[in-house]
């Protein structure tokens, strides 16, 4: 998506940019582990292909992709030294219901074992969320879980308010849901109505210099 390419978020643990040929190599690599391939359901691409996936996905109008940035405590941010930071996940929407341009799916990936079970993974969720709806004017989110992923299953729904809608005896998944509400903040500190801010996030907009990017 064309929308994000020149945006990164600025959260406490994590950051989020844009889906870069920089980042490929590195993705790619994550991309040959069993555990990953089947977390995602995915199938393992030649480094040719992953370059041709990254540049399809960058003109895709149908999906928005972050990758995960590790921000170090204390760590000041600027656009100058953001691509710089460690590379742990990424997080994507798909907008694939032609019915409703403003519902999308969410999934996230924290590919780093030691930045797991931080909390990074839930920030970025949020962040991510509330751009959505900032910026692309999305008002419900859906997560499809595998049944074996209890620990995202429970996440989306008491840390997020997520409900469930549906399970699926043949893949073996739960789809749970988020309707999005209430007036956004422009400070980026997003709530929804009192008792509803489970998708409270605070984050800053960094625009990032087109010469630092690889388009």
């Amino acid at each position: 998506m064309r929308a994000n390419e020149r945006t990164a978020l600025v959260g406490e643990k994590c950051l989020l940019v844009p889906y870069l040929k920089r980042h490929v190599d590195h993705y790619n690599k994550w991309m040959q582990s069993p555990e990953l391939l089947e977390m995602t359901a995915s199938e393992p691409l030649t480094l040719t292909e992953e370059y041709e996936m990254q540049e399809s996905w960058h003109l895709d109008e149908e999906k928005c992709t972050f990758i995960i940035l590790a921000r170090e405590p204390g760590q000041v941010i600027t656009a100058e030294n953001i691509l710089e930071q460690k590379m742990v996940g990424d997080v994507n929407l798909f907008f694939n219901d032609h019915d409703d341009p403003h519902s999308a799916e969410i999934e996230i990936m924290i590919a780093e074992p030691d930045y797991r079970r931080k909390g990074m993974g839930l920030e970025a969720i949020r962040m991510m969320i509330n751009y959505a709806r900032q910026s692309l004017g999305t008002n419900k989110i859906t997560a499809k879980i595998s049944t074996e992923n209890k620990g995202s299953i429970q996440l989306f729904l008491t840390q997020l308010g997520f409900v469930q809608i549906s399970y699926s005896q043949i893949f073996e998944e739960v789809t749970l849901e988020k309707v999005l509400s209430g007036k956004v903040n422009t400070s980026n500190i997003v709530g929804e109505t009192p008792g509803q801010d489970m998708l409270q996030s605070h984050f800053e907009t960094l625009e990032l210099d087109l010469k630092d990017l690889d388009l």
